[in-house]
């Protein structure tokens, strides 16, 4: 009898490389999340510095691929393939799963699997409860791949229905001015607005043009966010007391000077930083994030257990240090083209409607 000969696992950088275009797979000849069109991508989700137009063919989730259409166009690839969460796509002979990731609907992690060696590439992700998304998954491997948006043990993000409940506060405290709330227009906003629900506001919430595409397309996918209503053509002085969204952009322009005695707020985890608040001239500071803090990222390093951690961008240095600390090999991947999270969605939020 003939016993049948394995193939030699795979060497780290066989099996997942940088290259100018992206994590690349060689053996599977498809990027993930490529900054450049390529023949063959798989997309985490749907943010503009991840998700762009122009690749041959793109593998994502149902949601991510809805959202890319409708920001790019029905043309945004040549072929698209849904990736069904949790159900292994074999291509060449590597295992790609796609696993919730926590960050925005349809967001998720990208289980790489390959003669014994499995990467988990994980995009942007978050640890916090988000009611209009999947939560994060923990994938045990042998390489982690995290970003590091908020890799620095400054940034500790409070409750997000606490943050929520400081804005109900002043909108109940100055029921005369409008509350102008500065959030990105995928995720973030369609997310402040589902918490204010929770927290049992019952009037309708006001949007900024911009924001209009996204929020229909999750109303439509099923995440109540209660009433809303588009700004555009209704007259701003009657508008105080209420609450209006809008892409952080729009708080500093002629448009938002136009409602009564408007208080502006952001919601961001860069509002940890109050230098950087008052810098941008905002007097409600929301510190709400759809990224993980330092908290969350030491502690998902630790769940995944994995023997050595790659960095992709944001703060990488200190998170390397930290896990050099911790007895873990880690290295920075030095990607370029992805954004932080005011960055990334800069250029995004022009894509999704007209202004208001």
């Amino acid at each position: 009898m003939t016993l049948a000969r394995q193939s030699p696992r795979w060497r780290p950088a066989e099996l997942l490389v940088p290259t100018p275009a992206g994590l690349f797979c060689p053996p599977a000849d498809i990027h993930i999340d490529p900054v450049r069109p390529v023949p063959r991508a798989l997309i985490t989700h749907g943010h503009s510095d991840h998700a762009r137009a122009g690749h041959g063919s793109v593998l994502a989730t149902r949601e991510t691929l809805a959202i890319m259409a409708l920001r790019y166009g029905e043309g945004f690839a040549g072929s698209q393939q849904v990736a069904v969460p949790g159900e292994v796509v074999r291509i060449g002979e590597v295992d790609f799963t796609f696993v919730p990731a926590g960050h925005v609907l349809g967001s998720a992690q990208i289980v790489v699997e390959s003669r014994g060696l499995r990467i988990v590439v994980s995009g942007d992700y978050k640890r916090e409860r988000d009611p209009t998304c999947a939560p994060f998954e923990p994938v045990p491997c042998d390489i982690f791949i995290t970003e590091a948006t908020f890799g620095l043990p400054v940034f500790r993000h409070p409750p997000a229905d606490g943050e929520v409940g400081k804005l109900l506060e002043s909108v109940r405290l100055f029921p005369e001015r409008t509350h102008i709330v500065g959030a990105y227009s995928l995720g973030k906003a369609q997310r402040v607005m589902a918490l204010i629900r929770e927290a049992g506001y019952e009037k309708p919430i006001y949007i900024h043009g911009a924001v209009e595409t996204i929020t229909e397309f999750y109303q439509a996918d099923g995440i109540p966010l209660g009433e809303i209503r588009l700004v555009a053509g209704m007259d701003r002085k009657t508008l105080g007391g209420e609450i209006v969204i809008c892409p952080p952009s729009a708080t500093q322009d002629l448009w938002a000077r136009r409602f009564p005695d408007p208080v502006t707020a952001f919601a961001s985890g860069w509002m940890r930083i109050r230098a950087r608040a008052r810098q941008k001239g905002v007097e409600l500071p929301l510190v709400i994030s759809d990224h993980a803090d330092w908290d969350d990222l030491l502690a998902t390093i630790r769940e995944v257990q994995a023997g050595e951690i790659w960095v992709t961008h944001g703060e990488a240095e200190a998170l390397v240090h930290w896990c050099g600390t911790a007895g873990l090999k880690a290295k920075p991947l030095h990607l370029v083209g992805y954004g932080d999270e005011g960055e990334a969605e800069s250029e995004g939020e022009a894509a999704d409607a007209p202004v208001a």
